[in-house]
């Protein structure tokens, strides 16, 4: 059996002591520390190539090597060679292994290689492939996603403007098969889209996404439980995908993506840098325009393209796209006050009035508003831009103001009365203002909550003022308090005696 491979300082070191100095086998082995038969197989094979020592003039490591063991790698062999594309399409095949691979080769080629050494051939073979064709995914199983790092432009026609385009890149694991788009900005329901864009693209879902930790998209980054943000999640819910991020400083892991990045800039982005576009869907007309050629270019070292191995690989194990498009929402957590109503940017929505100090969901987009506690819808309400208003349903109101446990309006009338008549009289013209005097609840704390930041004299001057100019509500007690009107005196208007006389017409003369 032929002995293991040394480096090539020891090799020559063993060449230099039997041909320069005649130094016999043992005294060799001991002084390079190898086994004799190691000295001796190298020995043979020196012999064979016709080498001696000094060596030829200009022989360096390489040459050595290869004159050496030019027979072992040269040897011909009358065996079957395997198909290593083949083999390395199908391996991307679920369900298939090398084992089986090798007992259908042995099914043909009787008398072909044993599984060891056509697994070491297959391997050595995979070597010579680029990083992102090496790595081994399954069919339909990865997509991975990502912002390339140059953007393009994109010139305002009227203005004269330029604004940098962002360029987003999806390619599938094992085909290869990319999808780019530009888009104005990296936020959350931009990303959120392109990923949609990208699965209609792709004509299906793969079973896992692959992102790069999106500010966006990830709350917080963690190598071991990264925290996904509510709408992204929902997003993967949906389609029925699962989001991994990319662990933080492992670039293996988003390898495959890094070079469809890189591929998408030198063959999209570089190829665009002579045009001017001035909007974002000229910009990716073209785009889409470059993808054909990209995905449909073979590979270097391999006989095939990117759409050939989709079509074949991919696309048939991709999870099928759901009914209908998935559509954006905002989400937010939202405490029930005590009028039974939510907060969405300025708005009020109601929920039932039991849910009162309980914590809910908020899902909400441009049309609707939908509450859920503990996983149950318990509202939905048409979305509403009218900030300060109320959203209510009649059922969500209490039967009667005894079934609302202890709030009342009585109740907060007689709470406003510890600080004063004055903020008591405020309080009683807010609710009965109201439609519903649940609806100035709200409000009237707020008003009451100012005597923990001001003195009970200085709310009970705001509140006369307040109500003396009719200003029944929370934010002018607070800016009288704030700029100190409630320290000056309230100068009555005097009451205008009309005059009478012949000669002056009163008004009913115009009536």
């Amino acid at each position: 059996m032929a002995a293991e491979r040394l480096t090539m300082r020891k090799t020559k070191e063993i060449l230099r002591l039997h041909f320069g100095l005649g130094i016999s086998g043992r005294q060799i082995a001991r002084s390079c520390n190898v086994a004799r038969s190691t000295v001796a197989d190298y020995l043979m094979r020196a012999k064979a190539a016709g080498i001696g020592w000094p060596l030829p003039a200009g022989m360096d490591d390489a040459a050595l090597e290869a004159k050496l063991f030019a027979s072992q790698e040269t040897k011909p062999s009358d065996k079957a060679v395997p198909q290593m594309e083949e083999i390395h399409k199908e391996l991307r095949r679920k369900g298939v292994t090398m084992q089986l691979l090798w007992v259908e080769y042995k099914q043909n080629n009787p008398d072909g290689y044993q599984y060891s050494r056509f697994c070491e051939l297959y391997s050595k073979w995979v070597e010579t492939l680029d990083l992102s064709l090496r790595q081994e995914y399954r069919a339909g199983e990865k997509m991975f996603v990502d912002f390339a790092g140059t953007g393009i432009p994109i010139t305002d026609p009227a203005t004269g403007e330029i604004t940098i385009a962002e360029i987003f890149v999806a390619v599938l694991g094992t085909s290869n098969y990319t999808y780019a788009e530009a888009v104005e900005s990296q936020d959350l329901p931009c990303w959120i889209e392109l990923h949609c864009n990208a699965f209609e693209y792709f004509e299906g879902v793969p079973e896992i996404t692959i992102q790069d930790n999106l500010k966006s998209a990830v709350i917080k980054p963690c190598r071991y439980e990264p925290d996904i943000t509510p709408a992204y999640q929902a997003m993967a819910e949906h389609y029925g995908t699962a989001i991994i991020p990319a662990r933080v400083r492992k670039p293996k892991d988003k390898a495959k993506v890094e070079t469809s990045v890189l591929l998408v800039t030198r063959w999209i982005t570089a190829a665009l840098r002579h045009h001017t576009f001035f909007s974002l869907k000229e910009l990716n007309d073209k785009i889409k325009e470059l993808l054909v050629i990209l995905n449909n270019k073979k590979f270097k070292k391999l006989n095939s393209t990117r759409r050939e191995l989709f079509e074949s690989i991919d696309r048939p194990s991709l999870k099928p796209l759901p009914v209908q498009r998935y559509e954006y929402a905002d989400f937010k957590k939202a405490r029930v006050h005590i009028d039974y109503h939510i907060d969405v940017e300025g708005h009020f929505y109601s929920v039932p009035y039991q849910l009162r100090g309980k914590e809910v969901e908020v899902w909400f987009n441009a049309h609707t508003v939908e509450i859920l506690y503990k996983g149950n819808r318990v509202a939905i309400h048409a979305r509403s831009y009218e900030k300060g208003k109320f959203t209510t349903i009649p059922e969500h109101r209490p039967e009667a103001h005894k079934k609302y446990y202890e709030w009342t309006p009585a109740r907060i009338i007689n709470w406003a009365a510890q600080t004063g008549p004055e903020t008591a009289a405020l309080v009683e013209n807010i609710l009965s203002t109201r439609a519903h005097p649940e609806q100035g609840y709200r409000c009237c704390l707020g008003v009451i909550s100012l005597g923990k930041k001001f003195s009970p004299e200085r709310l009970e001057a705001a509140c006369k003022r307040a109500v003396s100019i009719k200003a029944y509500s929370y934010k002018s007690v607070k800016s009288i308090l704030k700029t100190g009107l409630d320290r000056h005196l309230i100068v009555k208007q005097k009451e205008v005696i009309p005059i009478c006389h012949d000669n002056i017409r009163g008004k009913e003369y115009f009536d």
